[in-house]
């Protein structure tokens, strides 16, 4: 099996040579950021599917379904359900036709709703890109049977992401997305039935597992199960609807009808990836459990690779074993990139361009977004280095949950409002995403150190065992996004009815019937 595993650097080394040639393409602002705005339905398709496949799924996924089993459909159940409502509205986000959410913010609710919604982008995306270096790390340290360690491998991957999005930016991002979106795809769908038989046929892993693995809202889901499943179903939709990784990509598409058309495509590759690595997940922790591997969870994904396909497959499992190692190493690199990007656009089009310097040379802004791409980039790895130098336990699933609270109820529902609802006013727009924000951070962050006594957990467990466990533990046993998200939508409803209605011409570049009809 060694000698296969010199193809996924000899194949990160080919991204890298391909990306400084495709970066002699950048001549503009509109090419580093949106690609010139020229993305074909292929490359939108692939590009989309790897903006949302990422470690949160290879990873994280992983690690949620070896406590949960079947049940950790529950979190990528909420991008399903939300790329579904995203089909509707693909069309106006491209006719729109900006760089970042922070357009939509500024043109509804102004300047103000720009930064805040920037700071609260930032933050989460910032901690997203943090878990995809840490997820490097496993992967590396899986698949050279710990000749480099995590955090040898952490500090690796960092340096391939931040080069990759200075080199080329999102011209780098879309086209490298392409061959990462098909090797995540076809890899998933060859690897499947090899765990399946490896782990002793579908029927297997009811005998060996848990019953709480194939139970709607297991008991392991915390105090509340039903409440917790939702809260991770909820997280990931506020997130979809919202993520502005995702709306770059509209930004760059050659038409709104591509657009629309490569939603609709990426529905189905989404939700094939999706299932399946919950599949190899759970039938890795039923091979971990019957043969008393000892496998850390968050790397079940990348055993089932590196030993359950090749003991069944022979030369051809251990192929289609380096090609699903591949699809891991490939989701991070490319959902790093994204985010990056991302939160490197809020800075310079938000905060620079919007708050500090609005007539900036344009030819000067992509040097400068490459310098703020490497300082963000070394922001999200101290994230995770800090952390990995004190011995903290650091879990992929706990990373990704609080950035997708934080963005899902910071800036989704002021977001979505300004696309959707005309009566959204700019008081409602600016409370909504400050409260949410605030929200987040209290229940996420300050109560749980100030007040350790009021966490709850699954199985009893109650203040600092319950902060302790990998899994469940939350203020009062209520996930924070259900009182986080009533405070910011509460705040948008409230506070916009209780002030005067936008004017025609404030609603006139999202809703140009508006301005007609008024």
């Amino acid at each position: 099996m060694s000698v296969y595993l010199y193809l996924i650097p000899a194949y990160l080394l080919c991204l890298t040579v391909y990306n400084i040639y495709r970066s002699r393409q950048i001549k503009s602002q509109d090419d580093f950021m949106v690609a010139g705005r020229s993305l074909s339905l292929t490359k939108m398709v692939f590009t989309l599917v790897c903006t949302w496949i990422g470690s949160g799924t290879f990873i994280a996924g992983a690690e949620y379904a070896s406590y949960a089993g079947w049940s950790a459909i529950w979190q990528p159940a909420g991008a399903f359900v939300g790329i579904a409502i995203i089909y509707f509205i693909a069309a106006r986000i491209r006719t729109f036709g900006q760089y970042t959410v922070g357009d939509i913010l500024e043109a509804r609710y102004g300047k103000f709703a720009r930064l805040f919604g920037a700071i609260a982008l930032i933050i989460a995306f910032t901690t997203i890109v943090a878990y995809q270096f840490r997820a490097g790390g496993y992967i590396l340290n899986v698949i050279t049977d710990g000749g480099v360690s995590v955090e040898a491998g952490q500090a690796i991957a960092a340096l391939f992401v931040i080069g990759f999005v200075t080199i080329g930016g999102m011209v780098a991002v879309a086209h490298t997305d392409l061959p990462n979106g098909i090797i995540i795809v076809s890899s998933c769908l060859l690897a499947v039935p090899f765990v399946v038989v490896a782990a002793g046929g579908w029927a297997h892993a009811a005998q060996v597992l848990p019953a709480s693995h194939f139970e709607v809202f297991p008991g392991d889901f915390g105090k509340y199960p039903a409440l917790k499943a939702l809260a991770y179903f909820l997280s990931t939709l506020l997130l979809l609807l919202g993520v502005q990784s995702m709306y770059q990509k509209f930004y760059a598409a050659k038409s709104p009808a591509e657009a629309k058309k490569a939603v609709a495509i990426w529905i189905v590759g989404t939700i094939l990836v999706e299932t399946i690595v919950i599949a190899i997940a759970v039938y890795a922790s039923a091979y971990n459990t019957a043969n008393h591997m000892g496998w850390d969870g968050r790397a079940l994904v990348l055993n089932a690779a590196r030993y359950m396909v090749p003991e069944v497959g022979g030369t051809i499992g251990s192929l289609v074993g380096v090609l699903l190692l591949a699809a891991a190493c490939a989701v991070v690199l490319s959902t790093g990139m994204n985010y990056l990007l991302s939160s490197s656009s809020n800075l310079i089009r938000d905060i620079y361009q919007g708050m500090i310097n609005p007539n900036a040379d344009p030819t000067k802004m992509v040097a400068l977004q490459k310098v703020f791409i490497v300082v963000m980039g070394l922001v999200a790895f101290a994230m995770i280095f800090i952390p990995t130098y004190f011995k903290l336990n650091i879990s992929v699933l706990q990373y990704s949950y609080f950035a997708y609270t934080m963005y899902g109820v910071s800036v989704t529902p002021a977001l979505f409002a300004a696309l959707t609802w005309k009566r959204a006013t700019r008081q409602g727009g600016v409370a909504s995403i400050v409260g949410g924000a605030l929200a987040t951070v209290l229940f996420e962050v300050i109560i749980p150190r100030i007040a350790p006594g009021v966490m709850e957990a699954a199985n009893g467990l109650t203040g600092a065992a319950a902060m302790a466990s990998n899994f469940g533990a939350d203020p009062w046993g209520i996930p924070s996004i259900y009182p986080s998200a009533i405070i910011s939508i509460g705040l948008l409803i409230v506070v916009s009815l209780m002030t005067p209605a936008p004017t025609a011409a404030e609603l006139e570049r999202l809703f140009p019937s508006a301005a007609k009809t008024a």
